[in-house]
């Protein structure tokens, strides 16, 4: 057995020790790279990022790159988890730490935060996401001729509040948004670029979309937890006894899912017409177009003990005249909503999703808001 072949088996041996078995910086299965300058275990994906920073790491495939005795020594006596206690030990409660589904921004920032600029090594150093406001430019999308426009956001810790201004120096913003009704999300597909943020909020109890992106990676993501900084203190505010654990799922959240479907009426005579579907917890909004700034309608879905079902297929006479024939019917106290998918895949996976939602227990902010669309419909 040539050297080689006996470090690269000592790797995958070191490999398998608990901690070591995912990605250390996205946790995604079966990480096939190594940094042998900072010991850790690292997927593809991220191994591309850490080449970018090759002054800080060094990354060598496992099986396919060279590697010296010291350097599986130093793998060895250092790993994820040992590496994750050193980089991670103060990473802020409300910081959002990616996971390999999410974009490749993300996942950057949160590499060079990590290992480049050492934000969480030590107390305070990362306050800075806390400051009382954050002022800046955002390039935004304009709601009606779709242009991407410069826009001055201001968000504020004491008032709670993001306004935007369409001039820098103007004295009265053009929309004042509470936080605890933000959501914001990285949508680089949706927007076209690869730093594109969805802000989503809601306005006299209807939802409103603003998207917007900024060609600095770290500024767009200093963006997002800026916004996490500002609703985890209204929260700890707003509910005093709460833990962190408890506060953290009600911070900014990715959709639980987003596609096309078609749909038809309350009647259920007119055509089915396609539409851009996002589900958000428990709201099912519908969008002529995936960049509209407001929601065409939404359907709220509560419990499946209080009258929610959705199942395949549709009513025994439904005159479907779409192309789409995988149907799924959903029930609401109020009425029935039919939507058609254009696979059977599809299907079944909107099926699982809505079955989740239903089969979750409701919260008091969830009875508020299912009173809030009986009261609107």
């Amino acid at each position: 057995m040539s050297s080689n072949d006996r470090l690269t088996r000592e790797l995958r041996e070191i490999q398998l020790c608990p901690g070591n078995e995912v990605c250390a910086d996205c946790g995604a299965p079966d990480p096939s790279w190594g940094s042998c300058s900072l010991g850790v275990f690292v997927c593809l994906a991220c191994s591309g990022i850490h080449r970018n920073i090759s002054d800080v790491s060094k990354v060598k495939s496992l099986c396919l790159s060279r590697w010296e005795d010291h350097e599986v020594q130093f793998m060895a006596e250092n790993g994820n988890d040992l590496m994750k206690l050193r980089y991670e030990s103060c990473v802020p409660v409300y910081y959002y730490k990616p996971t390999h589904r999410d974009c490749q921004v993300l996942r950057e920032q949160w590499i060079r935060a990590k290992y480049e600029r050492k934000e969480f090594t030590e107390p305070g150093k990362s306050f800075r996401y806390e400051e009382a406001t954050r002022d800046g430019l955002l390039m935004k999308r304009g709601r009606d001729n779709g242009q991407f426009l410069s826009r001055r956001f201001v968000l504020s810790e004491r008032d709670g509040t993001l306004k935007y201004f369409t001039k820098f120096d103007a004295k009265e913003p053009k929309a004042v948004i509470k936080v605890d009704t933000i959501n914001a999300t990285f949508q680089p597909e949706k927007i076209g670029n690869p730093n594109g943020l969805q802000i989503t909020y809601l306005k006299d109890y209807s939802t409103r979309n603003i998207f917007v992106y900024n060609d600095n990676g770290k500024d767009i993501v200093d963006w997002l937890n800026s916004i996490r900084a500002v609703q985890f203190h209204y929260l700890k505010v707003a509910f005093p006894g709460a833990t962190d654990l408890e506060l953290v799922p009600k911070l900014t959240r990715n959709f639980l899912k987003e596609g096309y479907m078609e749909k038809t009426g309350p009647r259920q005579t007119e055509g089915f017409k396609k539409r851009w579907f996002t589900l958000d917890k428990r709201r099912l909004m519908y969008f002529k177009d995936p960049l509209d700034a407001f929601a065409k309608g939404e359907v709220f879905l509560g419990n499946r003990d209080h009258g929610y079902a959705a199942s395949p297929g549709l009513p025994a006479g439904t005159h479907c005249n779409g192309a789409w024939q995988h149907g799924i019917t959903i029930e609401t106290p109020d009425r029935s909503f039919l939507f058609t998918c254009e696979t059977e895949s599809d299907q079944q996976d909107w099926l699982k999703h809505f079955d989740d939602v239903m089969s979750a227990v409701m919260s008091p902010q969830e009875y508020t808001m299912e009173a809030l669309f009986k009261h609107r419909h």
